[in-house]
């Protein structure tokens, strides 16, 4: 069968084409995790389907790297759903007020991006790719980020929008409670990763149970 008609390839289609709305008709910059999370996850996938055209194969590349852009874009919408917007439901910002474009863009920037590549690594292949161990490295690219944005608002006080998240700002509750944030961050941030690899698991497990029902039917 033709790569062309299967649905994995236009899965991962229509995440290049979320991710690329929700850059293209916002205003962030790349001072945020979230830009930077879904850049990867527009790379990524942009490459992804190219690498599928061009070896007629289902099966993702760099399962690792699809695992650390599975965690990032996880990690936005959730910090974006839980402690920017409180859990507020952000479906009515789409159809009235005078910033849809830019409701529309966080719309899929934090969640339907989040959703269709959480669900790309439970249902498709390649399965089962991903290791304890890589955690470490997952996790170094969402901690660098804090740290730099730290280390850049103190060399340069007059770099615009310094600290783009109100967790990271010193200016209100000092230093001390930045990094327990962080802390507490580092700690949630390591559940999650924890999470990408066990879906993993997961999902190889649902598909061998199914199988075996599939081949019999």
């Amino acid at each position: 069968m033709a790569v062309w008609t299967r649905p994995a390839l236009w899965w991962r289609l229509a995440i290049v084409l979320s991710s690329g709305l929700g850059l293209i008709t916002g205003t962030g910059s790349l001072v945020y995790f979230t830009v930077e999370s879904n850049v990867i996850v527009l790379g990524y996938f942009a490459a992804a389907v190219y690498w599928m055209t061009k070896r007629a194969t289902v099966d993702a590349p760099a399962p690792r790297l699809r695992g650390a852009a599975t965690l990032y874009i996880l990690i936005t919408g959730l910090v974006a759903h839980i402690l920017l917007n409180h859990g507020a439901n952000p479906l009515p910002g789409l159809v009235s007020g005078p910033d849809r474009l830019q409701n529309w863009s966080s719309f899929f920037l934090h969640y339907v991006s989040p959703v269709m590549v959480v669900l790309d690594w439970i249902v498709l292949r390649p399965r089962n790719a991903s290791r304890w161990k890589d955690l470490p490295l997952w996790l170094s690219f969402p901690l660098g980020y804090a740290l730099v944005t730290e280390l850049r608002a103190a060399l340069f006080p007059d770099f615009p929008n310094k600290y783009p998240y109100f967790f990271l700002d010193p200016s209100q509750h000092g230093y001390g409670w930045v990094w327990l944030q962080i802390a507490q961050l580092t700690v949630e941030f390591v559940v999650l990763a924890s999470v990408v690899v066990g879906l993993d698991r997961l999902g190889t497990a649902v598909r061998a149970r199914l199988r075996p029902v599939a081949e019999a039917a």
